[in-house]
């Protein structure tokens, strides 16, 4: 049995941060992780759990204990060899895995104090081995058998990892002169550096990837057209990358952007390198970003370090039903987000030339749970308000880009036009599988490589037979 926790392994080592007064005003990351002291502190305060639970709420199935008991001993480089035999990509899990929700919710310790840092010390694992240099596992011997991984995103680079691994010719499709999907064009510099991206999908690439860019999958090429080429089986994980939007009025008028093109736009364009690389979206007086999600988070803190005077976040929520970590909206508040809590857009107006020059905003109050089983929020009648913007990021989620569906006869799709597979990510196709934000709606990262893991191994199953 485990031994009963002291009073002083109650309280997790901090991670050291920037301070909120210098980098709302630059674009580096924003946590500074642990050096090799404070990962063994936190390290030894593990209880090595005979029947660990956090690994159950890990959806890529790490051996927590295991890769942590590593630090504990000094041996970082045992440690991330661990984490690597169930993650391709832990310097990217370690920073924006929802941990708080998953393995470390699970986690004994939190039952009466903070719960181990997972999240932290998988981070650390993985720095270190980028600092003295990144070692790649011997591969299994050819299969002769081809994979065609369509996106590469986190489940596409999860999947591809895994089936390179296995000894399969994978070649990985991507549409953007990028990889990385999400990972490159959606998450901020300031909570995922690109070169940390870029280290990991060079990894995917030296355990046997081939990845191609600038071929989209239903345009340049259809699956079809894959499987005459000669590959045996299709993967396919191009996540959601079509955004909502609202459908109110004025919606339309200039400056206003989808989170999905705002982001695009800085990451892609390096608005994080300003002003070496001139990026045309500039973040004037007032800007509202309509959302409490991760991905609203994002654009409003890149929309301060833009120059935005007084960003706002715009929710129909109370702050209890924000869907975003935690950790994210304390980031937002202490670097100057103002929270518009239980508030919601009716219109927007623009002037003569068609730009957005303002909102008109509605109190809410919330009424009884919804089908989210989020407390539904309900209009309070008289109380419009005006505020004054000069740009706008609407970001209350995305879904899947149909065109993959629409060019591969015998695939079947959901009335949210995700793909519809089984619980190993099959689809009616047969030889195709799917994962991530194309076949579910979970949303996350560590979710779509859960998933493509799974996949992975049913596609290496049916090519072996």
């Amino acid at each position: 049995m485990a031994s009963k926790p002291s009073e002083k392994l109650m309280k997790r080592m901090s991670v050291r941060r920037l301070p909120a007064e210098v980098r709302r005003h630059n674009f580096d990351e924003v946590s500074l992780g642990y050096n090799e002291e404070e990962a063994m502190t936190e390290a030894k305060r593990c209880l090595k759990c005979p029947s660990p639970f956090c690994i159950k709420g890990c959806p890529v199935q790490i051996e927590i204990p295991a890769f942590i008991e590593c630090i504990r001993k000094g041996d970082f480089s045992g440690a991330i060899s661990k984490l690597k035999e169930k993650n391709n990509l832990p310097g990217i899990t370690g920073r924006v895995c929802p941990q708080e929700l998953q393995c470390e919710e699970q986690c004994v310790l939190g039952k009466r104090g903070d719960p181990i840092a997972i999240g932290a010390l998988e981070r650390f694992a993985a720095d270190y081995e980028l600092k003295k240099g990144v070692g790649v596992p011997e591969r299994a011997k050819s299969t002769g058998k081809r994979v065609a991984v369509i996106g590469s995103g986190p489940a596409g680079l999860t999947a591809a990892g895994d089936l390179a691994k296995l000894g399969h010719e994978v070649t990985v499709f991507e549409a953007l002169h990028l990889p990385g999907g999400v990972l490159v064009y959606g998450i901020p510099e300031f909570r995922l550096p690109k070169s940390i991206v870029k280290a990991e999908v060079e990894y995917v690439s030296r355990l046997g990837a081939e990845i191609k860019t600038n071929v989209i999958i239903g345009r340049t090429l259809s699956v079809d057209d894959l499987f005459d080429q000669g590959y045996n089986a299709v993967f396919i994980g191009t996540g959601a990358g079509s955004p909502w939007f609202m459908r109110i009025s004025g919606e339309n008028l200039n400056r206003i952007y989808s989170a999905n093109e705002f982001l695009t736009r800085c990451n892609l364009m390096k608005a994080y390198s300003f002003p070496e690389y001139d990026t045309p979206i500039q973040a004037g007086k007032g800007v509202a970003v309509v959302g409490g999600g991760n991905a609203a988070m994002d654009a409003a803190r890149t929309a301060l370090r833009l120059g935005g005077e007084e960003v706002h976040i715009i929710y129909r929520r109370s702050r209890e039903e924000m869907p975003a970590r935690l950790e994210e909206v304390r980031n937002a508040e202490e670097e100057g987000v103002q929270m518009d809590l239980l508030v919601n857009p009716t219109r927007y107006l623009g002037n003569k030339n068609g730009w957005v020059e303002g909102v008109e905003c509605l109190r809410m109050e919330l009424g009884t749970p919804d089908e989210s089983g989020r407390r539904r929020p309900v209009p309070l009648k008289g109380s419009e308000f005006l505020m004054q913007i000069d740009l706008a990021v609407v970001a209350i989620g995305q879904g899947p880009n149909p065109l993959i569906a629409q060019t591969t006869q015998g695939l079947t799709v959901g009335e949210d036009e995700r793909i519809v597979v089984d619980e190993f990510g099959k689809s009616s196709r047969g030889g195709v599988w799917a994962a991530g934000d194309i076949a579910s709606n979970e949303g996350t990262v560590i979710h779509a490589m859960g998933n493509a893991k799974k996949s992975a191994l049913a596609i290496h199953q049916y090519l072996m037979k």
